[in-house]
């Protein structure tokens, strides 16, 4: 489903300041897979996901997604059939518009549709129905200015407008780290719900060792633009966080002491 082929990028080359981000790195998702994403800061990540959604160009290697190669499509091209959630909950929404806008706007994008088309009854109907699953009040707050919402609220709206019509893939860029515990438990308790529901393939950078492991198929952890442990479902069970800090250090990966968010509960 997904495929990425010796993927890598530097930055700055050739100056003292060259950095390279990915190195080599080698993915494949298959469909409905949920992986979740861990390592330390600057270990690439969300370089990984800027790679996938088309911020830039690799230096070489190649994504394919859905059989279809990517690797020199436009962002705004892949955007049809990619979701992403970013860390900032004012990411990815315009919070001077409403609710009701900010879904319809996403609507008429995948669908190809003026954004009046996108209004209609039956599709307001739609959004109002969505958002009553979340449990968050949001189905009468559509014509709430989204900026006006919650951190939390706006997350949901973001999962919303990226899932409401179903993406080929969905990348969660730490999308509970700027919350406060209970919201972030609550998106989270969305984010599954959305991806079950949808049987969406997803990949999910997070900061939370413990969730990493208790959430999704599969966990992955980078280090220095490279994946270096990839743990299926079958071999995460049981596994607890200092077996796994074993097994990273193990591979001679930069310590994680100094990125305590990594610990969180």
């Amino acid at each position: 489903m997904l495929n990425i082929i010796n993927a890598s990028k530097t930055f700055q080359p050739g100056t003292p300041n060259q950095h390279t981000a990915l190195d080599d790195l080698c993915l494949q998702l298959q469909n409905g897979e949920f992986v979740t994403v861990i390592g330390t800061n600057g270990a690439g990540k969300s370089t990984l996901f800027n790679a996938i959604c088309g911020t830039f160009f690799l230096d070489k290697g190649a994504i394919t997604l859905d059989e279809t190669d990517i690797t020199f499509l436009p962002e705004h091209k892949r955007a049809l059939k990619i979701g992403r959630v970013f860390q900032d909950p004012m990411k990815g929404t315009a919070p001077d518009m409403t609710v009701r806008e900010n879904l319809a706007i996403a609507y008429a994008r995948t669908h190809r549709k003026a954004l009046q088309t996108a209004l209609r009854k039956q599709d307001i109907e739609l959004f109002r129905t969505q958002l009553a699953t979340f449990g968050m009040g949001l189905e009468d707050r559509m014509g709430t200015k989204v900026g006006l919402l919650s951190g939390g609220q706006r997350q949901a709206v973001s999962l919303l407008m990226c899932t409401i019509a179903t993406p080929k893939l969905l990348l969660l860029d730490e999308h509970t780290a700027a919350l406060d515990p209970a919201a972030a438990e609550k998106v989270m308790e969305i984010t599954r719900q959305l991806v079950a529901q949808k049987k969406l393939t997803t990949l999910m950078i997070t900061h939370n060792i413990n969730q990493a492991l208790q959430t999704g198929t599969r966990t992955i952890m980078m280090s220095g633009g490279k994946i270096i442990l990839d743990i299926g479902e079958a071999e995460r069970k049981g596994l607890t966080v200092p077996a796994l800090l074993e097994m990273y250090a193990g591979r001679g990966a930069s310590p994680l002491d100094t990125d305590r968010v990594l610990f969180a509960e």
